[in-house]
């Protein structure tokens, strides 16, 4: 007999269960039956008491349920959360290989079956992110197992570092934080690691770059554009800390200029150039992408044959995909009417609520306002270690293309 509260949900809520999604929102619930915690594991059932699922409570979140399983025998133990893991890391060993399983996403949460926990591999270090107050409850047995696992392998992981500091955790009621859970030796590591991604030596700070430190899921992405980068004048926009400008010049193009307003990032992206030997093939300007491309076209100049748009989200919200649109657009256009006829363009998006189709819808508008013809060479999407499941659109987030413009 199972001793798990049990929440009666809506017929709204159970079709979308019965599609596939794992969330039940708040305003989804219709009756409870027993005491829970929040974080808590709790059973689902509809209104006709047909078992939906279990998974986590929380009342402080908007998603008041977050599904962990759809079978009534599993018991949330040790075992569960072993084999959940297993299944995560085997994936990866699968699909990544095992030169690129050294650094990769070894957790994407929902699309792993483990809500709102993210775990990055960069080589011995493990950089994990927790925006679900049950996992963050049960975070160092998972933690532990996780590193078990990896042990058992045959990997060498000495540090785990915890990036929790997303604005999700406040919708969780979780505080802010970050810090070491475990490291090999009796000094804290320096938070820098280098990587080999695509043949290139790379510094990841994963202690203070952005997200984990590394953004992972262009990983194949820069590898595509490197067909196309030789002997040409490439724009990188947006380069953060110099992947693309990175990929672009390792693959003997002309001249490479890499832009970001962030000055701490473009000195990152320098000290990775310096690491491959290339600080003398690509030039790194501080500005704003918007002013810089507004700039160059308005004065119908521009020295390049190829430009990259890697732009952080515009959007985190249906609420602001109007004026996200507009932003893409703006940088879109631009782009277009810089590039000879013939050039070339990569542009993407890395918002969920950017959808493909809207994605595409701006490209075609922006296109048309600048007088040229879109061919596509190439559509693609986040690296295979980002798994995306078709019942989830949320786990389906990230649009690339690569465009001759004519």
């Amino acid at each position: 007999m199972r001793d798990f509260t049990k929440i009666i949900v809506t017929p709204k809520a159970e079709r979308s269960l019965r599609a596939g999604h794992p969330w039940v929102y708040d305003g989804e619930l219709t009756a409870i039956e027993g005491l829970y915690e929040n974080g808590d594991v709790v059973d689902v059932f509809s209104q006709k008491d047909r078992y939906l699922g279990s998974g986590f409570i929380n009342d402080h979140s908007r998603i008041r349920v977050r599904l962990l399983s759809r079978n009534a025998n599993d018991r949330f133990d040790e075992g569960f959360w072993t084999r959940r893991l297993r299944y995560a890391l085997d994936y990866r060993r699968a699909v990544m290989g095992p030169e690129d399983y050294a650094c990769c996403r070894l957790i994407f949460g929902e699309a792993d079956g483990l809500p709102g926990l993210t775990v990055d591999r960069f080589g011995p270090v493990l950089v994990a992110q927790v925006l679900s107050l049950g996992i963050e409850r049960r975070k160092e047995l998972i933690f532990n197992t996780l590193l078990a696992l990896l042990r058992e392998q045959g990997e060498e992981i000495t540090a785990l570092y915890e990036r929790s500091e997303a604005s999700l955790r406040d919708k969780e009621g979780l505080e802010r934080k970050k810090g070491f859970f475990t490291y090999v030796g009796s000094e804290p590591p320096s938070g820098h690691v280098e990587i080999v991604e695509n043949g290139l030596r790379i510094d990841v700070d994963y202690v203070e770059g952005q997200k984990t430190g590394w953004f992972l899921d262009q990983k194949y992405n820069r590898l595509a554009i490197r067909r196309l980068a030789e002997g040409r004048r490439v724009l990188d926009c947006f380069t953060h800390t110099g992947a693309f400008a990175l990929n672009a010049a390792v693959a003997g193009a002309e001249r490479v200029t890499a832009v970001d307003v962030s000055s701490d990032a473009l000195e990152q992206a320098k000290r990775n150039a310096e690491l491959n030997g290339l600080g003398d093939r690509i030039d790194f300007v501080k500005a704003d992408v918007f002013d810089l491309l507004t700039e160059k076209a308005n004065g119908g100049k521009g020295d390049w044959d190829f430009i990259i748009l890697d732009p952080p989200a515009f959007t985190k919200s249906s609420g602001t995909v109007k004026n996200a649109i507009r932003g893409y657009k703006e940088i879109n256009l631009k782009a277009m009417k810089l590039l000879p006829r013939g050039g070339y363009l990569a542009t993407c998006s890395c918002s969920h609520f950017m959808t493909d189709e809207l994605f595409r819808q701006m490209l075609r508008d922006a296109a048309a306002d600048a007088a040229v013809s879109l061919r596509q060479i190439e559509a693609r999407q986040q690296a295979p270690d980002h798994p995306i499941l078709w019942n989830v659109p949320e786990t389906e987030y990230l649009k690339f293309y690569i465009f001759q413009v004519v």
